[in-house]
């Protein structure tokens, strides 16, 4: 029985083919693209010679795998230059395999390892984060934290003093009000509404009993041509600074506390001290003169003290027209003065 030869067309079983690859073949994926003549015959030149080479050591039984020729990111095809240099630097040989990216390992100098190194022009060396320093840190904080704290209190219970005058379309004297510099503004006007009760400010002849019916929230303290609202604290502007119209500061006072503080020189004796006893009124405070406090030699006329009532009647009429209640947001360093019209007035 005769066997039918194979047919040319059927696929050949992968077992049976050679696995390396011909010279045709590495033509072929070297020479794409390429457009001059003489780049095509150098590459099958060096087709050629590995070849031989693989022939070579085929028969003297070494069998080395082929090691694929690394491509140059950004090498143009085209080569206008030194073609035989090119060939024999490109030319790969037994001897010298292709280079290889060098390595920390292979005892060239690391680029890399010299940018992660310890930076020597600084001064402060970082410290680690650990527990103990986080509670050292915390520590710390809290510490400078009630430092604070008893530094702003020994500021808010320094006194100053605030004179003042009692407006009402002329100015009225009124004295000097001595306050803390934590105080409320409404504590300034209800001192200032007793002082104004014991002058008998006013034209009508029972103007004492007219101060006792008014209250806190019927005046007004203007500072300048600020109406300081009465929720405010003389701390606020005196730690902030603030600066009103024609760049004044509203209350110009120190922010540091006081060297020395009022001393009571008649403290209680332990051993004959009696709880049920009734309080001595002999007992002498150490105070300080209003002359040696903050704000003594302050023009009065700077601050007013106004019924509100009177101001809802006339200020339509200068100089009420152009008070303006305090905004924390608002630069009045920069403000331009206008009057009801929206008119710039000629004066700063």
């Amino acid at each position: 029985m005769t066997s039918n030869p194979p047919s040319g067309s059927s696929t050949p079983n992968p077992r049976f083919t050679s696995q390396g690859k011909t010279a045709e073949d590495l033509l072929s994926t070297q020479t794409v693209g390429l457009v001059a003549l003489s780049d095509f015959r150098k590459r099958r030149a060096e087709a050629l010679e590995q070849r031989e080479r693989d022939a070579q050591d085929a028969l003297l039984g070494v069998r080395e795998p082929l090691k694929k020729k690394k491509k140059k990111a950004g090498t143009p095809k085209l080569s206008f230059g030194d073609e035989e240099g090119d060939e024999s630097s490109n030319a790969p040989t037994p001897q010298d395999p292709i280079s290889t990216p060098t390595t920390p390992r292979s005892g060239t100098p690391d680029l890399a390892r010299k940018k992660l190194s310890v930076n020597a022009s600084v001064g402060i060396a970082p410290k680690a984060v650990t527990k103990s320093a986080l509670l050292r840190e915390a520590q710390t904080r809290e510490t400078l934290r009630k430092e604070f704290l008893v530094l702003q209190e020994a500021v808010k219970a320094t006194e100053i003093c605030i004179p003042f005058v009692f407006y009402d379309g002329t100015n009225i004297p009124g004295g000097i009000c001595r306050v803390k510099k934590g105080d409320y503004v409404w504590v300034f006007l209800d001192r200032s509404r007793k002082v104004g009760a014991e002058l008998g400010v006013g034209e009508k002849v029972n103007s004492r009993r007219e101060w006792a019916r008014v209250g806190v929230d019927d005046l007004m303290l203007v500072r300048g041509s600020l109406i300081l609202p009465h929720h405010y604290s003389f701390y606020y502007f005196i730690i902030n600074h603030t600066v009103g119209p024609n760049s004044r500061i509203l209350f110009d006072h120190s922010s540091e506390p006081p060297s020395s503080t009022p001393i009571e020189t008649d403290s209680p004796n332990l051993d004959t001290y009696n709880p049920l006893s009734s309080p001595s009124k002999s007992k002498i405070v150490k105070e300080i003169d209003n002359k040696e406090l903050e704000g003594y030699n302050d023009d009065p006329t700077f601050t007013k003290v106004v019924d509100r009532r009177w101001y809802e009647r006339n200020k339509h009429i200068f100089p009420a027209s152009v008070w303006q209640e305090f905004d924390p947001e608002k630069d009045y360093q920069k403000e331009i003065k206008r009057d009801a019209g929206g008119n710039a007035f000629f004066f700063s």
